[in-house]
């Protein structure tokens, strides 16, 4: 997602009790971080944090961590969450389950390891990279996939949603060629029986174009990985 620059995102961040200045420091210590024992989830490619903002207001028994490589698309996403609470009846005060983090997904092991057991991770409408010299730039792809395994706990959910079709059916495959498991998956996922989605902000742009979107999910438990995708689907990990 482009965005254009925004002079203000770093200075805010820079005050934001919220936002994570130095995350290689706190790998394999988020739970120190959070320091309330809540479940740790992950929102990779967070974007404009409208996901994070609504899986935090209203899971305020589980903590999350939103990373994006923008600073800028942060900074929207600070203003975003606190007019989310806001909306609550809450306030920046009590965003104590949500932190932003600034860093390339690429190396995301870098700052999440197997000891903070993450719990359930989510990919929501990520950069689908269609030329085929590209595809290995996909947060989907095989090599992502083994490493995510290093840090999702036993039990933990993959959601991936997107409204590509190509990245939908290739993901599938590269899920199952990692050694994962679809435990759900559909390619309709507004007209679906799923009751605890979240809509993103592509999400809502998206359904009201008409876009059918596609899930999987997969989980983790004694050794394996289930994911989910809009289309949507849920996978488990085999060791």
């Amino acid at each position: 997602m482009r965005i254009r620059k925004k002079k203000w995102a770093e200075p805010e961040l820079a005050v934001c009790d919220f936002f994570v200045k130095n995350p290689e420091e706190h790998a394999g210590k988020w739970n120190e971080t959070f320091n309330n024992g809540l479940p740790i989830y992950l929102e990779i490619g967070c974007g404009k944090g409208g996901f994070a903002g609504q899986f935090a207001v209203k899971n305020p028994d589980k903590n999350i961590i939103a990373v994006d490589i923008k600073i800028d698309m942060l900074g929207v996403g600070r203003r975003n969450i606190v007019e989310i609470f806001k909306n609550e009846g809450k306030t920046d005060a009590d965003i104590t389950n949500l932190l932003l983090v600034n860093y390339n997904v690429e190396q995301i092991d870098k700052i999440i390891t197997k000891d903070d057991k993450i719990k359930g991770m989510f990919i929501n409408f990520c950069n689908p990279w269609p030329r085929p010299k590209h595809n290995k730039r996909r947060l989907t792809f095989p090599k992502k996939l083994e490493m995510y395994k290093n840090f999702l706990d036993e039990n933990a959910e993959i959601r991936f949603k997107t409204d590509d079709d190509a990245l939908f059916a290739d993901s599938l495959e590269y899920f199952e060629q990692s050694g994962y498991e679809i435990i759900y998956k559909t390619y309709d996922l507004h007209n679906s029986d799923v009751t605890d989605n979240i809509e993103t902000e592509h999400e809502k742009m998206f359904s009201a174009e008409g876009i059918k979107i596609r899930r999987d999910g997969y989980e983790s438990q004694s050794g394996y990985f289930r994911r989910t995708v809009v289309c949507v689907c849920n996978f488990r990990k085999r060791l």
